[in-house]
C-alpha cells in the first residue's frame, strides 16, 4: 500500500488549495492503496487508523455520496462517527463558533456541507484543534475535485499535458477543478454562457499553482471547448440553493448540453464524467451518460477512497 507518513502541513481541508502540488499528488497515491486494500477489510493495514478518534457529520444541505463516503472511511479506518443535526450550522440556538469550540473538545475532525463558505472558515478559526474538511459550499467542492483527479489517473495513467473541458456553469464543482487539474500539470478548459463564467479570481488562483505549463481558459463556444479534450465534465444547471433559477436557466443553457454531437467534437477516446446527481435530457442526454465513455461512477466510487486519504493525512 502506499505509504501513509504524509505530510502534516495543514490543519484542515476548506480548499484544494490547502494543499501544494506535491501533496495533492501524494494524497492521490495513497487513495489508490486504499482503494487496492480495501478488499481486505479488517486485515487492511489501516483498518485500526483511527481508533478511538471521532469524526463528526454537520450537513445543511442533502447529500447521498459524501455523507455515506465519508462515513464508511471513518468506520474502515476505525474510527467513529457523530451526527450533529444541521440545526447547528444555522448559529441561531447558539453562535457557530461556540459549536465548534464545544465539538473540539470532544471529536478529531469535522465534515461540513453548507452553503457559506464562511461558516467552514469560521469553524476552523475558532476551533484550532479541530480539523475541518470542507464537503462542500456554495464556492468550491474540493472533495469532488479529489475523486475526481483519481478518476483521471486511472483511466489516463499521467495527467500532464492532458486536457479537461468542463461545459456549463462556473460553479463550486468547476472551481475546485480549476483548482486541482493544473497542479497537477493538466489544462482545464470552461465553457459557460455569459454571465456565468468561471470567476476570474479563480482562474488567477488556479495558475498560481499551475505545473508543467498547464493552462485554465475561458470559452464562450462549447465545440472549441472539446476540442482536443480527454474528457468532458458538466454539472446541473441550477445547483442547491438556485433551484428558483432553473426554468431561466435551462434556456440559457440550452446550447451547453452535453450529448452525442458535443462528444463527437471531442476526440473518440474522451471520457463523460458528472459529479452527479444528473438531470438526463438537460446538462446530458441519457446516451451520453449511459455511453461507455461514462466513468460517473467510478468517480462516485473514488469518493470514498479518497475521502480515505485525506482523512488519514489530517488525522494519523
Amino acid at each position: 500500500m502506499a505509504n501513509t507518513e504524509l505530510e502534516r502541513s495543514v490543519k484542515d481541508f476548506i480548499s484544494v488549495r490547502d494543499l501544494s502540488p506535491a501533496e495533492l499528488a501524494r494524497l492521490l497515491d495513497l487513495s489508490a492503496g486504499l482503494k487496492a486494500d480495501r478488499r481486505l477489510r479488517r486485515r487492511a493495514p489501516t483498518a485500526d487508523a483511527l481508533a478511538g478518534r471521532h469524526v463528526a457529520m454537520l450537513f445543511e444541505k442533502p447529500s447521498l455520496r459524501t455523507r455515506s463516503t465519508f462515513e464508511i472511511a471513518t468506520r474502515e479506518l476505525g474510527g467513529d462517527t457523530l451526527d450533529v443535526p444541521a440545526q447547528f450550522a444555522e448559529g441561531i440556538r447558539e453562535p457557530l463558533q461556540d459549536v465548534a469550540r464545544n465539538l473540539e473538545r470532544w471529536i478529531d475532525a469535522i465534515v461540513v456541507r453548507t452553503y457559506a463558505q464562511a461558516k467552514v472558515m469560521m469553524i476552523a478559526s475558532a476551533a484550532p484543534n479541530l480539523h475541518v474538511i470542507n464537503a462542500l459550499t456554495d464556492d468550491e467542492h474540493p472533495c469532488q475535485a479529489l475523486a475526481d483527479m483519481l478518476t483521471l489517473r486511472e483511466r489516463l495513467g499521467s495527467l500532464r499535458g492532458r486536457t479537461l473541458a468542463y461545459v456549463g456553469d462556473g460553479n463550486n464543482t468547476a472551481t475546485s477543478l480549476a483548482h486541482a487539474a493544473p497542479m497537477l500539470g493538466m489544462s482545464l478548459h470552461v465553457a459557460s454562457p455569459a454571465g456565468y463564467e468561471l470567476p476570474a479570481h479563480v482562474v488567477e488562483e488556479a495558475m498560481r499553482s499551475a505545473r508543467d505549463g498547464a493552462l485554465v481558459r475561458l470559452f464562450r463556444d462549447p465545440r472549441e471547448a472539446v476540442a482536443g479534450a480527454d474528457a468532458v465534465y458538466t454539472d446541473v444547471w441550477a445547483s442547491m440553493g438556485e433551484e428558483k433559477e432553473a426554468a431561466a436557466r435551462k434556456l440559457v443553457f440550452a446550447d451547453y448540453q452535453v450529448n452525442r454531437a458535443l462528444m463527437a467534437a471531442a476526440p473518440g477516446s474522451a471520457l463523460f464524467m458528472h459529479c452527479l446527481p444528473a438531470h438526463r435530457e438537460e446538462e446530458v442526454t441519457a446516451e451520453v451518460f449511459e455511453s461507455p465513455a461514462s466513468v460517473v461512477f467510478d468517480q462516485a466510487e473514488n469518493r470514498l477512497h479518497t475521502e480515505k486519504a485525506l482523512l488519514l493525512t489530517l488525522l494519523s
